[in-house]
């Protein structure tokens, strides 16, 4: 349950993809991973569908919405990656799931034990309070679950410190405060200074999200030091687009990710 990254080219950026689980609907969303595989993406950062979400904008809160209507919650998802997970060649999961909407009612280490036995490779949870962050630790350890933390690239240096602590599997760096679907307006000396000062700390990937949209924003984070990109409303908007059009959802996105892919002009 590692390699975030590992199989990039030493001078390629590695690709994070952010889909809701349910959006498209489970059957296709399949179909989309293996697709994703096939293309060598190197990770999808799957959200349990959950409601309101601060961090989210438009796009990625409607995406939420279709699949929660269609009833996708912690138990189908974990169902869909328990069997499509041992098929993967080089696709990494990495599961985000919101503290009060799907992991509270739960106890932690029983949340954690089910998301390791679906072979997940990856965790991150969204909105964790600080006074379990201690136990939720304990338990991914104890499961064999790499981490997933996050940090802004505005954050304090005892927050940036405390994400690189805990991150085993990948550091997801905010690029910037606000909502996700906007531009990359993240100010480019403080994202390349907050990169390497995390880099003197932590030996795991960095990953930067929020506003990339396009293959030279990707290239763009990569100068500035990123192991990673993840790419969010672009492709969501996608889904959409072809969900409403009553398009092939699988050959849609299969376009977009070709656009923003950095192996796929030598494929």
């Amino acid at each position: 349950m590692s390699g975030f990254f590992a199989r990039r080219p030493p001078d390629q950026p590695g690709l994070a993809m952010f889909l809701n689980a349910g959006d498209p609907p489970l059957p296709v969303l399949a179909d989309v991973m293996r697709m994703l595989d096939d293309c060598r993406v190197d990770c999808l950062e799957l959200a349990v569908p959950f409601p309101h979400s601060v961090t989210d904008g438009p796009v990625i809160r409607r995406s939420a919405q279709r699949a929660l209507a269609d009833g996708v919650g912690l138990d189908e998802v974990l169902g869909l990656l328990s069997g499509i997970l041992p098929r993967l060649r080089h696709l990494r999961v990495a599961l985000l799931a919101d503290w009060s909407h799907t992991v509270r009612g739960l106890t932690v280490p029983g949340f954690v034990r089910r998301v390791a036995d679906s072979g997940v490779d990856g965790l991150l949870v969204h909105g964790l309070p600080p006074r379990l962050r201690a136990g939720y630790l304990e338990a991914v350890q104890e499961a064999g679950l790499p981490v997933v933390a996050t940090c802004y690239a505005a954050s304090t240096a005892e927050v940036k410190a405390a994400a690189a602590e805990s991150a085993t599997a990948y550091l997801y760096l905010v690029a910037h405060y606000g909502r996700s679907g906007g531009k990359l307006t993240a100010d480019r000396q403080e994202l390349a200074d907050a990169l390497a000062a995390l880099r003197r700390t932590t030996a795991v990937p960095i990953a930067v999200g929020f506003g990339v949209r396009s293959r030279a924003d990707i290239d763009l984070l990569h100068g500035l030091g990123a192991d990673a990109a993840v790419v969010g409303s672009a492709g969501v908007a996608r889904i959409e687009h072809a969900l409403a059009a009553e398009a092939d959802v699988v050959e849609e996105f299969h376009t977009f990710v070709q656009t923003v892919s950095p192996y796929s002009a030598n494929r």
